[in-house]
């Protein structure tokens, strides 16, 4: 881990990442907000919602009102303790959205929330623009071949464990540079195979504790010297409600505090469940911006 002994600032990567990225993806010159339409029945907080056609249309039309830059779709829970269902059951749920979903709205950007290549195969082939990797891929070795072949936005995510254990006491020698080295050895991966277009996410509560969580959020800023896009998905999650006393039913205002927080450190992607209010906090955090500038 090198230091700058002036700014004692950690080096976290001394490459070079693209922000180029191709087609209607959204330019990121300012923040946009990424829409959650787990098809799930058992996801923490909106599992079994959007198990029908007439739900999840309704739910994706709200979020595209409100000013949803992208939807991310997941069929597979990725809760701590989550059980894992099978491709074809992954598939078989997430196709017809896709496509429906391409055909009602097709300007909007469609990202699927998979660890899976040939999941991920599928999608793309049903019309999804961009792949949503929890495990920024290592669960599937497969994954940085196919991304680099179709070369579409990727998000590469940092988990530890997996999500049938991954909160059963996780340890960091030093959090920020464990997932920084995480990212180095990934992002080599990926451009190895052709694939560009990432956008890094720390993984908040994925094989982190609370303190961990807030660690990461203090410090997002140093994960800009990556100089790719960064994620941050904190949506009612347990780093609030724990603090708060809240359950992710109540958590909103805890999660538009923490949104602002990312903003103000960097964020250019906010996944979350309440479109309109991440859409409020990135328009007030950018008036804050300009007139700060």
């Amino acid at each position: 881990m090198a230091r700058d002994q002036q700014s004692d600032k950690i080096t976290l990567f001394s490459g070079t990442g693209s922000m180029e990225f191709s087609g209607k993806f959204p330019d990121l010159l300012t923040p946009v907000v990424m829409g959650i339409l787990n098809i799930t029945p058992d996801s923490f907080y909106d599992g079994g919602r959007y198990s029908s056609e007439i739900q999840w249309a309704k739910q994706a039309d709200k979020m595209i009102s409100e000013g949803a830059s992208i939807i991310d779709i997941g069929a597979l829970s990725t809760r701590p303790g989550a059980r894992e269902i099978s491709e074809d059951e992954e598939i078989h749920r997430i196709m017809p959205v896709i496509k429906s979903l391409r055909k009602r709205t097709p300007e909007i950007f469609i990202s699927v929330d998979t660890y899976r290549s040939s999941v991920a195969e599928v999608a793309i082939s049903s019309g999804a623009d961009m792949i949503n990797d929890i495990s920024g891929g290592t669960f599937d070795n497969a994954m940085a071949r196919l991304i680099g072949k179709h070369n579409i936005p990727y998000v590469m995510m940092h988990i530890q464990g997996r999500p049938g254990n991954m909160q059963e006491n996780p340890v960091y020698q030093d959090v920020m540079e464990d997932i920084a080295s995480f990212f180095r050895k990934q992002i080599s991966i990926f451009n190895e195979h052709g694939a560009m277009q990432i956008i890094l996410d720390p993984g908040f509560g994925f094989g982190k504790n609370v303190a961990h969580n807030y660690t990461i959020l203090h410090h997002l800023k140093r994960f800009d010297a990556f100089a790719y896009p960064l994620m941050v998905g904190v949506s009612r999650k347990s780093m609030i409600n724990s603090i708060l006393g809240t359950k992710p039913e109540n958590a909103l205002n805890g999660t538009t505090v923490l949104h602002t927080i990312a903003l103000l450190n960097g964020a250019k992607i906010l996944r979350v469940h309440d479109v309109r209010e991440a859409v409020e906090a990135i328009k007030l955090t950018e008036m804050l911006r300009k007139r700060s500038s």
